[in-house]
């Protein structure tokens, strides 16, 4: 199981959005800041957000991002899925034919991995981003 770089940046910026006061437009300088997340590479990922609709954008001195979205009702999988992420199918051992009709020794384990995964990502939502945990830069 591996989370690029973009996926990171993705959950971490859409977070940052979610405890922001509601309604209110984050720009990418802030959004930069208090993300850690290279300003060019904000840009990039929120870009993409936003063409899925998970983001608004708004252009001006006011402007920037800000959820579409209530973070209850955006849910970490959407999230990923906005980001082109799909769960990982390849054996971690490298087997070209591993299945459960022909299963590598970690064969099972991993999918009971990658199932929890799925379902931790399904069900959790940005609402419960921790809002007292998130760092302050």
């Amino acid at each position: 199981m591996h989370l690029n770089q973009t996926l990171e940046y993705g959950l971490r910026a859409t977070s940052q959005l979610a405890i922001s006061p509601d309604g209110v437009f984050v720009n990418a300088a802030e959004l930069s800041e208090a993300t850690g997340i290279p300003r060019h590479y904000v840009s990039k990922v929120m870009r993409r957000l936003v063409a899925q609709g998970l983001v608004l954008a708004q252009k001006g001195h006011s402007g920037g991002f800000r959820l579409a979205h209530s973070p209850q009702e955006t849910r970490f999988s959407d999230v990923l899925a906005a980001l082109d992420y799909d769960v990982d199918e390849r054996c971690v051992f490298g087997w070209p034919d591993c299945c459960t009709d022909n299963p590598c020794p970690l064969h099972e384990s991993w999918s009971e991995m990658k199932q929890a995964f799925c379902q931790w990502t399904h069900e959790t939502t940005l609402a419960d981003v921790n809002v007292a945990a998130a760092p302050r830069r």
